[in-house]
């Protein structure tokens, strides 16, 4: 391990990562497994502390069926044209047949999601920390939630973020049948009752594995202060009990915060190279009317600079009641807005993507609907091009569409929930504030009277809506800074390891009074 007076290694684990910077690697061009938004998180959480000097490492499944198809569909994007030198070796790939050959991140089956978690995290335990040997780990998501629970018994610090709130329960044999040594950190991990003894918990106590990571990690981290509140209150319905419970804990202990992220600076109408046209907030409307264009062209929508174009931005999982509001409301959009053209875009995986595509056919809306997976050119061109995000999700953890939207002028058409609470305001034009369009009852007609308030403001002169929109896509630059995220990040660092971080460095465009964090 590194000595007091140098700079922590960082040990970053992820079930998923968007992108990995070109300069980390000589395969770092294709690295690229995204589930939805944590691995656009992740993704910029590592560049940004790297960019401020950290000793950074990622350790995350080798994809290599994922990864090879990712490569193909994110050609010339400028993310990887950034300045940065992440050497090779900060890159370790867990290595196990069970996701190399598996084209996308979660599979159909409970079962095998826990076999690929389970692989992962063996290769982390006894492989990857070991070859690192980290002063400090920071876990993300239920696919890790076994990592903690080692690192506590081995004096390692350790955090651990909440993404999903859903993971499965299981078995210490289970656990130890796919080669991890659970008898060793059991003690650490939490159990669906109160645990006698090793023998008795090992064959009838099923541990919970995000309970589990939470539980385990010294600091437990959220991406939206209010989706916190949430999770922590009373009186919710949406937190599982012991989950709730822990949480808690953590919150009195002061332990548990809440960092929000900032979408990646690549994120940017001005220098984005997907977009066929960038633009600047005061000459958006005409780059989004071209780009608007060329995304209705490449999906085989109708050709109509007037249409208001709505995207869909999030993963179409059918277990999320935001999909299926989306689905049940989705006849009556097309109805009600029929004589407006309005189309809907979804660039989006997920095995709910089946049912919305039939359902695009039996309305025979094949020219105002376009469904098609994700793809990072795609995904960026449609929010260069789109007037509107949709995001009708009843508890987003970070709402980072909503923040790339409103910095492309794409505004939010959301449910006022969790971290969509934290960063969009209702527009209200006359007293020339907010950023989107909120709904606070979840149903179909909470949805439709949003997106009516939507099109009320689509129909106001071209000029009334450019000063709004310049106004929000100026503002969203500053409000959204990923070096906030990122001074928050090592804070929290420093804190967890009972020291400050030393030889930090700005990151481009910050002065040097960054350069220690305490």
């Amino acid at each position: 391990m590194t000595t007091r007076n140098q700079n922590p290694r960082i040990l970053v684990v992820t079930p998923e990562v968007t992108f990995v910077r070109h300069g980390m690697g000589s395969a770092s061009q294709s690295i690229s497994a995204r589930a939805g938004g944590l691995g656009d998180i992740c993704a910029a959480q590592i560049q940004a502390l790297h960019e401020h000097g950290l000793d950074v490492h990622l350790a995350m499944p080798n994809y290599r069926n994922l990864f090879a198809r990712n490569a193909q569909r994110m050609p010339g994007i400028d993310i990887h044209n950034r300045p940065c030198e992440l050497p090779e070796s900060h890159i370790h790939l867990a290595q196990d047949r069970s996701f190399y050959y598996h084209s996308k991140l979660f599979v159909a089956t409970d079962r095998e999601n826990i076999r690929i978690a389970l692989a992962f995290q063996r290769e982390v335990i006894n492989r990857i920390i070991p070859e690192v040997q980290p002063d400090l780990i920071h876990c993300y998501d239920w696919m890790t939630g076994l990592i903690p629970a080692m690192a506590r018994k081995n004096g390692i610090p350790c955090l651990f973020t909440l993404y999903r709130l859903g993971s499965p329960r299981l078995l210490l044999s289970t656990i130890e049948e796919r080669g991890i040594d659970a008898a060793s950190f059991w003690q650490h991990c939490f159990y669906a009752r109160m645990p006698v003894d090793y023998q008795e918990t090992r064959n009838t106590n099923p541990l919970d594995l995000l309970t589990s990571g939470v539980f385990a990690a010294g600091w437990a981290t959220t991406l939206s202060q209010t989706f916190q509140n949430g999770l922590t209150d009373a009186w919710n319905h949406f937190t599982a009990p012991l989950l709730k419970t822990e949480l808690q804990n953590k919150l009195r202990a002061g332990k548990l915060c809440a960092v929000a992220p900032a979408p990646d600076p690549s994120f940017n109408p001005v220098t984005d190279r997907a977009l066929l046209r960038p633009y600047k907030p005061d000459s958006h409307s005409a780059g989004k009317l071209f780009n608007k264009l060329q995304l209705q062209e490449t999906l085989n929508l109708r050709m109509d600079s007037t249409a208001p174009v709505c995207f869909w931005p999030t993963r179409l999982d059918g277990s999320r009641p935001g999909c299926r509001l989306m689905a049940d409301t989705l006849p009556v959009i097309l109805e009600r807005y029929r004589q407006h053209d309005l189309q809907v875009v979804f660039v989006a995986d997920g095995d709910f993507q089946a049912h919305i595509r039939e359902l695009i056919g039996r309305l025979h809306a094949t020219d105002r609907v376009a469904v098609c997976d994700f793809d990072a050119r795609r995904y960026r061109l449609a929010y260069g091009g789109a007037d509107y995000v949709f995001m009708p999700l009843q508890l987003d953890p970070c709402a980072l569409p909503c923040k790339i939207g409103q910095r492309y002028g794409a505004l939010p058409i959301a449910f006022d929930a969790g971290a969509i609470h934290d960063c969009v305001e209702h527009l209200a034009p006359a007293a020339n504030r907010g950023t989107g369009f909120l709904f606070r009852h979840f149903d179909a007609n909470g949805f439709l009277w949003a997106i009516d308030q939507a099109m009320a403001f689509y129909r106001q002169p071209r000029e009334f809506r450019s000063s709004q929109v310049l106004r929000i896509m100026t503002d969203s630059l500053v409000r959204f800074d990923p070096g906030d995220t990122a001074r928050q990040t090592i804070d929290l660092y420093a804190r967890a390891l009972d020291r400050p971080l030393l030889h930090l460095k700005p990151a481009p465009g910050q002065s040097d009074s960054s350069q220690i964090a305490a």
